[in-house]
């Protein structure tokens, strides 16, 4: 499958900083795997919903890197959602970001709270996105791990109605740069951390798979 050159550079970042990542994050991963995998083994689809305040920053990031990653780890049986404890919209400032990155996004309907369809193939399925409250109708209701991304959603909700797991893989928000010299780099900065964990993953989850490759992009 083709894919764009910035997006195949962003690989390249990505996977620069794996050895950076704490021991502690990876265990918490490891964790995230053997969930997906006990989900797998039963034939059962493997649902994770990052949660974060305003479903706006880090919680769409992950949702999104997730979904490529487990495409690209050729990890079938999994499902990416996102929502928050209130919505609002997905920040331009992190839609942007993506696009930098090297995603095709194309918005549709509200103004105020867009419809995103974010591809990195033409031939693969789009992730969905918008703002929404974490028990939307379009998030499941019941079996699924809540990724908690942020400290201020994880301790405003200390129960999930219906997930199955909960697993507190906490962010930075790259907001409190907005309107500074630095935000574009602080965004591209989260963007890429949150990116190589779920690299790192569905990599965990694809080791547990004997024979299972990586899908080929060009």
């Amino acid at each position: 499958m083709s894919i764009s050159n910035q997006l195949h550079e962003t690989i390249s970042s990505i996977r620069e900083i794996h050895s950076s990542i704490p021991a502690e994050r990876t265990a918490l991963l490891k964790e995230m795997a053997e969930w997906i995998n006990s989900k797998r083994s039963k034939d059962e689809t493997a649902k994770l919903t990052f949660i974060c305040t305003h479903n706006s920053r880090r919680s769409h990031l992950s949702q999104i890197w997730a979904h490529f990653f487990a495409d690209i780890h050729n990890i079938e049986g999994i499902e990416c959602y996102s929502g928050g404890t209130e919505a609002t919209a997905f920040n331009i400032r992190a839609v942007d970001c993506l696009r930098d990155q090297g995603f095709s996004i194309n918005a549709y309907g509200s103004d105020t709270n867009p419809v995103y369809a974010v591809r990195y193939s033409n031939n693969r399925p789009a992730a969905v996105c918008f703002s929404k409250v974490y028990d939307h109708d379009a998030n499941p209701k019941e079996g699924f791990a809540a990724v908690m991304t942020c400290s201020d959603a994880d301790e405003a909700c200390p129960f999930i109605p219906g997930a199955e797991k909960r697993f507190p893989l906490r962010y930075e928000d790259p907001k409190i740069f907005d309107n500074t010299p630095e935000e574009k780099q602080k965004y591209a900065e989260r963007s890429i951390q949150i990116a190589a964990e779920m690299d790192i993953l569905f990599s965990l989850c694809a080791e547990a798979l004997p024979g299972k490759k990586e899908r080929i992009i060009q």
